[in-house]
Order: structure tokens, then C-alpha cells, then sequence
């Protein structure tokens, strides 16, 4: 198993609402993670691939380890210590886990309609406008 010397957290750069929401983490929640759009990342070198960092966000922990979807959250909300940490270790405790998962799916399944998004996000990534991973 490699070792990372920070976490990395892969997000969707082609999608608005994934844009705004990364703006928002840089802006409030302070992470050690390097916060990467999956379309410019090694997704192999980091031990996922297109379809899941498509599907949801990923964090990849500094031993390698993959969380995906409301816990890569949860590990960005640990990571991020203070006030964020309590709620992130909540978040991986079923049945707290189980309803992130749901309200994360609910978000992620609905971004092309929240505020930020963009009818690209509705896309599959391969049919989406531009380059693509």
C-alpha cells in the first residue's frame, strides 16, 4: 500500500454545482486535502476510475484508501478538525451513515437543478461538451 503525503479529494469539474461547492469547502471547511477536479487527476495512480468519480466524489486517504460519495465527505469533515469534525464522524455511524448516504445521493442525482448547476451535469461524462477523463 503507498502512502500520500495529503489526502486528495476528486470532484466533478465539469459540473457547476460540484465547482460551486468545492469554492465553498476552499472558503470554509479547512482541509490538508489537495482538492482536484477528476478531470485533470491520474485517476488510476489514486486507486479509482471514471465511472465512480463520476457517479460521486471521492477521497483518497493518505494510505491509499478510497470513501466515496457521503463519506468522502465525512473524511473531508474529519479531516477538516474543529467544529466540522463532530459532524463527520456522526456521518460514518449508521444510522447517521445510512441517511448521508441518502441525502447525498438525493443531492447528487439533482445537481443539474440546484443553484450552480448546469444541464452538463445531467450528462453522462462521455457525452458531455469538452474533454473528458
Amino acid at each position: 500500500m503507498s502512502f500520500r503525503e495529503r489526502p486528495v479529494l476528486l470532484y466533478d469539474g465539469d459540473c457547476g454545482f460540484c465547482t460551486t461547492s468545492v469554492r465553498f469547502l476552499d472558503r470554509r471547511v479547512p482541509t490538508s486535502a489537495e482538492v482536484v477536479a477528476f478531470q485533470f487527476a491520474d485517476l488510476a495512480a489514486l486507486g479509482t476510475d471514471a465511472e465512480q468519480v463520476s457517479y460521486e466524489v471521492v477521497w483518497v486517504a493518505r494510505d491509499g484508501r478510497t470513501y466515496g460519495g457521503a463519506q468522502g465527505v465525512a473524511r473531508l469533515l474529519i479531516d477538516a478538525g474543529g467544529l466540522w469534525r463532530p459532524l463527520g464522524m456522526i456521518a460514518v455511524v449508521p444510522p447517521f451513515r445510512w441517511l448521508a448516504h441518502g441525502l447525498y445521493r438525493l443531492v447528487a442525482d439533482n445537481r443539474y437543478r440546484l443553484p450552480g448547476g448546469t444541464p452538463a451535469c445531467a450528462l453522462p461524462p462521455n457525452r458531455r461538451p469538452g474533454p473528458t477523463a
